[in-house]
C-alpha cells in the first residue's frame, strides 16, 4: 500500500503521472471517492505520463473515453451503472486486457471487477487537502512513485 497527502489538483495529478510509470499495459484501476475527490485530476495525470497529453475529462455522459498514449487508456464512469446488465451493456467486458482501464465510481461496479486490480482511494480531507491510496496485487503492490 502506498498513501499519499495531495495538497492541489496538480500534486494529485503529479503523483499520478510517477505512478503511470509503473504500469504495464492491462490494468483495471478501480477509483474510489466521493464527488471531488479528485478521481478525474489522477486519470488525467495517469494519461499525460502514459504520453497521452492533457485529454482527460469526466465521461459522466459517455461511460467511456478513450486515450492513445504508451497503451490504450479507457476511461469509465459508473455513477449510472448498478447491475451487471448495465455494466454488460456497456460493453465493459470487451475492454479487459486491451488496455488500461481506469474505472469512476467503483464502488458501483465493485461485486464484478477483477481481483487484481489496483485500487485507489481518494479521500477529501479539506478544499485543497486529498489523502490518496494506492493498493494493489502483486507486482504494483509497492512499485510506484
Amino acid at each position: 500500500m502506498q498513501k499519499f497527502l495531495s495538497k492541489s489538483a496538480q500534486e494529485t495529478e503529479n503523483i499520478a503521472y510517477e505512478f503511470s510509470g509503473t504500469l504495464k499495459g492491462t490494468e483495471v484501476i478501480a477509483m474510489f471517492g466521493d464527488l471531488g475527490a479528485g478521481k478525474t485530476a489522477f486519470t488525467r495525470g495517469l494519461a499525460k505520463g502514459l504520453g497521452a497529453g492533457d485529454v482527460v475529462s469526466s465521461p459522466t455522459f459517455a461511460l467511456v473515453n478513450e486515450y492513445e498514449g504508451k497503451f490504450p487508456i479507457y476511461h469509465f464512469d459508473m455513477y449510472r451503472i448498478t447491475s451487471y446488465d448495465d455494466l454488460y451493456s456497456t460493453g465493459f467486458f470487451d475492454y479487459e486486457n486491451n488496455g488500461i482501464m481506469v474505472i469512476e465510481w467503483s464502488e458501483n461496479v465493485e461485486d464484478f471487477l477483477p481481483e487484481d486490480l489496483i485500487r485507489i482511494t481518494l479521500t477529501y480531507l479539506s478544499e485543497n487537502e486529498r489523502e490518496i491510496i494506492i493498493e494493489g496485487e502483486g507486482k504494483y503492490e509497492n512499485s510506484c512513485c
